[in-house]
């Protein structure tokens, strides 16, 4: 008599090549957490019947099924198969939750799965995992001793491998060196009496960097710079002044200001330097959970109008607002200043969608997890040269026909800051296995790539 095959596989139903990203991210952590998974992006070779193979799978050794939820994945024929043998399994196995469903993106429930918890995957990717394997444990689905992780997982990174050449490559960062800025750092007082509220008030609102210290501000900005803004108050005074590079070095024992005080200061007054610049650039500001951004909006470019950029050899051009998937996206910038190793702004770039309005007036979506999803969707479809390109386009709008751009601090002088982002040699080339032309970042006329129909555009 033959013997029974054990049930000891999570089977993890999916698009391909729609879920895949996520499959590979997924699959490999489960293994090391000790569940022996089969996932066809690994288990199929060459040759196999696949809809076969994928069946027996089902069929003879899961004792779960994972299922991805995404309109796009629950539409697939194949998968709708698969949620049918895993809903007679369900009854032949008397085990309730023997398909659990994966959200990764919003998506219309199915009859007959419509009532199934799922694990939410859309908020974050750890998080849904971290809730997966306490629903596994609690379930007590088997695991296999030392979570080895199958061979061909290495396998598959293998072949999609990014090969490695020995040869230097020039690579461009997304820091901007500071080059310069004013000698001295003043601490600022009113002379009159003031009420602290219309202080700070003022203080958030003038046009130089400043940050509150003691009854005042440190700013670069003189006395004089101040009297207009802050009319209602008077006159203000030159209390104490620093040389700029041993107060962030240092600080001032005099002002009590300790070492780490002082840097997180100058950070804050770099910070602000840069916001206000874009400000009255005429960018337009988006607050995200993890700071500002700004970003180029109508009143700076058309939709879908391309920006030339690259100040040595071929130009090339990038888009910086578009559309995609029936949304306006909007590229921007939010910036992190660092003194370490040396003053710079380290650039992280930002999309934000919005509605298609009247006149085609965008509307910012304001739901968190609706931009986290789209962003998620599209940007993912965007290669390294089309990030960079936007980079590079961003940055040439900013600083116009000047290769630097000048962060207006007051009488004084300015933070000089390099537009073109820092280039550092790599001893090695890494080259994709698509072999993008030196071209490639625009090529396609959304600029977005990804899966989607023409009417989406």
């Amino acid at each position: 008599m033959t013997e029974p095959v054990a049930r000891d596989l999570i089977f993890i139903s999916k698009a391909t090549p729609g879920d895949d990203q996520f499959v590979l991210w997924l699959a490999p952590r489960l293994e090391a957490a000790g569940f022996k998974v089969f996932a066809d992006i690994f288990d199929l070779d060459a040759g196999d019947e696949w809809r076969g193979k994928l069946t027996t799978a089902l069929q003879t050794r899961a004792i779960k099924m994972l299922l991805c939820c995404s309109d796009e994945t629950l539409s697939r024929r194949g998968v709708r198969e698969e949620i049918a043998i895993a809903e007679d399994l369900t009854k032949q196995l008397q085990d309730a939750n023997f398909i659990i469903p994966l959200k990764l993106r919003k998506f219309h429930k199915l009859f007959g799965i419509g009532g199934l918890q799922y694990v939410d995957f859309e908020g974050g990717w750890s998080r849904g995992l971290a809730n997966l394997l306490k629903s596994l444990d609690r379930q007590h689905v088997p695991k296999v001793s030392g979570g080895a992780i199958q061979p061909e997982w290495y396998a598959h990174l293998r072949r999609h491998a990014v090969e490695i050449e020995q040869t230097p490559e020039v690579l461009t960062s997304n820091w901007l060196r500071i080059i310069g800025m004013p000698d001295t750092l003043r601490h600022l007082v009113p002379r009159n009496r003031v009420n602290e509220a219309l202080l700070r008030k003022l203080g958030a609102s003038c046009e130089f960097p400043m940050v509150e210290f003691s009854d005042g501000f440190l700013t670069f900005a003189s006395p004089l710079d101040m009297e207009e803004h802050f009319e209602q108050i008077g006159p203000f005074s030159t209390q104490r002044e620093f040389a700029v590079l041993e107060f962030i070095v240092s600080g001032s024992s005099d002002a009590g200001i300790e070492e780490r005080e002082a840097k997180a200061m100058m950070v804050n007054i770099l910070r602000q330097g840069w916001e206000k610049h874009c400000a009255r650039e005429g960018l337009f500001a988006h607050t995200f959970s993890s700071g500002l951004s700004f970003h180029v909006g109508e009143d700076k470019l058309r939709l879908k109008q391309r920006v030339s950029w690259g100040r040595q050899g071929e130009r090339r051009n990038s888009m910086l607002r578009g559309v995609a998937r029936k949304k306006i996206w909007e590229y921007g910038v939010s910036v992190i200043p660092s003194l370490f190793p040396y003053p710079h702004m380290r650039l992280k770039g930002r999309v934000l969608f919005s509605e298609l309005g009247e006149r085609n007036k965008p509307i910012v979506i304001p739901d968190k997890r609706t931009q986290f999803r789209i962003r998620r969707s599209v940007c993912s479809g965007w290669r390294n040269k089309a990030w960079h390109g936007r980079v590079m386009a961003f940055m040439e709008l900013l600083a116009g026909d000047s290769p630097y751009v000048d962060l207006a601090v007051g009488s004084g002088g300015s933070i000089t800051i390099d537009a073109m982002p820092v280039q550092f040699t790599a001893p090695v080339t890494a080259r994709q296995t698509s072999r993008l032309g030196e071209d490639a970042e625009e090529l396609d006329v959304t600029t977005l790539g990804g899966h989607y129909e023409d009417e989406d555009v």
